[in-house]
């Protein structure tokens, strides 16, 4: 039997090397890094005893993936468990002033100032069920000829033309647009629009509109998930069911090539050692996979795509260690998983500006993840940890937009850059300075230099705008992972359908080969 190889045992990797296994496949997965996981793993980053989330926290997207809807009880009994949390996000705005998300809806709706924005949020939950069929069901359609008529052709059926045409002109609003026709309460709008900068929609960007609105409604109606223990519960729980079925993940092994010949592919190096099969899914950033392949792959359109495929901002990642929760002015706020921390829809839009200009943004948007307040297992008992992203900032650094911080590269400019994200906190949490025993601070730099396909810091391995994205993710024609190289296929954040821990581009991968 032919081995299939497998580069890189992040959570598309590993989730393709184990439904392949799971049939009965030979599987090598070929990782780098010392262990698997990619942007899916836990370590003690500050003291002991303290589990900080490298870089994925949030597992919702895993636990309704197609995987675990196909492999849940096997991953259970390989210890797989989530932590199901109520109350997702909250924004922070003004201090003191928030507003939450819960799955209890009047919970939710006390937290609104406008009465008719009440009123449109409950007709939302009542559409949501039919919207997601739609657009859950787009997310999960491999973007190949066959099963995308398919999937239009079925929903044209059941909704009709101008529902039709009516969603797909919501696929191409901005954030700003959809929310100003759809709520009357500026807060509201900052606490949704917040969610496209998670994926590099900022709120002028089109075809941003999607996700607040998934990530609004999901989070009333289903909460969030996290790992017991941390995210690597995910990563651990697969490498078990991999190694179960007979696979095999060599970590600490860099493929320095891949080896192709009349169109097909023949194998990869690896520590010097040539490795021959005739089947390669590749979880690459796009601009590694041309190093890799020689630069050309035989297809001067695709090479040239790959070539300029864009990534987004990068990301700043502040790891605490605390003695006690943060002490919120608004003091509900202890009661979510994600805070966002930015204070108009048009600070975000600013920070945006900012950061594509090559400046260190005056008020980078925060997402200030609190999981040992769900999860204690995380942290010594009576202790926390605290996850703190802040987005969204310059690979390259060209000033800063608050003329504060001279560096220009990031070893100098980091810990600074990081008091700028504690002062954002402190102004919402006043005290909170004095719980931090103590902190790890990862650049976007450091975060490339740890994991390559996150280039620039870009944790969402690619722009997400429309020019890249669905059919043209990463590259038009190559959009369901083929590549022009036989037996060569391309999977990760980098392919539709894009960054998450939902492992689609993994799963659709298992799915091709038979």
């Amino acid at each position: 039997m032919d081995e299939i190889v497998l580069i890189g045992a992040g959570i598309n990797g590993l989730v393709a090397a184990a439904e392949l296994a799971v049939r009965g496949k030979k599987v090598r997965i070929l990782e780098r890094g010392p262990t698997p996981g990619g942007a899916v793993r836990t370590e003690e980053l500050t003291l002991p005893g303290f589990r900080h989330d490298i870089a994925a926290m949030n597992l919702s997207m895993f636990a309704g993936s197609a995987f675990m809807a196909a492999h849940g009880d096997e991953m259970a009994k390989h210890g797989m468990e989530f932590v199901p949390i109520p109350r997702p996000f909250a924004q922070a705005m003004e201090p003191g002033d928030y507003l939450g998300v819960s799955t209890d809806l009047e919970e939710t709706l006390a937290t609104f100032h406008s009465e008719t924005d009440k009123t449109t949020w409950k007709q939302m939950m009542s559409d949501f069920p039919a919207q997601a069929a739609v657009i859950g069901g787009l997310l999960g359609t491999p973007m190949r000829r066959g099963p995308l008529l398919k999937f239009l052709w079925k929903t044209w059926r059941q909704i009709g033309t101008a529902k039709m045409l009516e969603t797909m002109r919501f696929l191409l609003t901005s954030p700003r647009a959809w929310l100003e026709d759809t709520f009357e309460d500026l807060r509201l709008r900052t606490a949704l629009s917040t969610w496209g900068l998670h994926i590099d929609f900022a709120p002028d960007i089109a075809g941003g509109a999607i996700f607040p609105y998934l990530e609004g409604m999901a989070g009333q109606a289903m909460g969030m998930v996290i790992g017991k223990g941390g995210a690597d519960v995910a990563t651990r729980a697969l490498v078990s069911m991999i190694e179960a079925h007979g696979g095999r993940i060599d970590c600490d092994t860099e493929v320095t090539e891949i080896l192709h010949a009349d169109g097909q592919v023949t194998g990869v190096i690896a520590k010097d050692e040539k490795i021959e099969t005739s089947t390669i899914i590749a979880s690459l950033a796009p601009k590694h996979l041309l190093r890799l392949i020689g630069g050309s792959s035989g297809n001067a359109r695709y090479d040239q795509g790959l070539a300029k495929f864009r990534h987004a901002p990068g990301t700043m990642m502040v790891h605490l260690a605390l003695d006690a929760p943060v002490p919120w002015i608004a003091e509900a706020l202890q009661d979510y998983a994600y805070v966002h921390i930015g204070r108009s829809i048009d600070t975000a839009a600013a920070t945006y500006t900012q950061a594509m200009a090559g400046l260190l943004p005056e008020t980078p948007l925060l997402v200030v993840g609190q999981p040992s307040l769900f999860d204690p297992t995380r942290a010594p008992e009576g202790k926390h940890t605290l996850w703190v992203q802040a987005r969204v900032l310059p690979a390259e650094i060209k000033g800063d937009a608050k003329g504060e911080i001279s560096a220009k590269n990031w070893d100098e400019a980091k810990e600074a850059m990081a008091e700028r994200v504690l002062d954002l906190i402190e102004e919402q949490a006043p005290g909170f300075r004095s719980h931090i025993l103590a902190r790890h601070v990862v650049s976007p730099l450091d975060l490339e230099t740890e994991n390559p396909n996150l280039v620039g810091g870009d944790q969402v391995c690619g722009s997400h705008h429309l020019t890249q994205n669905f059919l043209f993710r990463p590259v038009a024609g190559f959009a369901d992972g083929h590549t022009p190289i036989k037996g060569l296929s391309l999977i990760g954040a980098a392919s539709w359908p894009g960054a998450g821990t939902g492992a689609g581009s993994g799963h659709f991968a298992s799915q091709m080969i038979k």
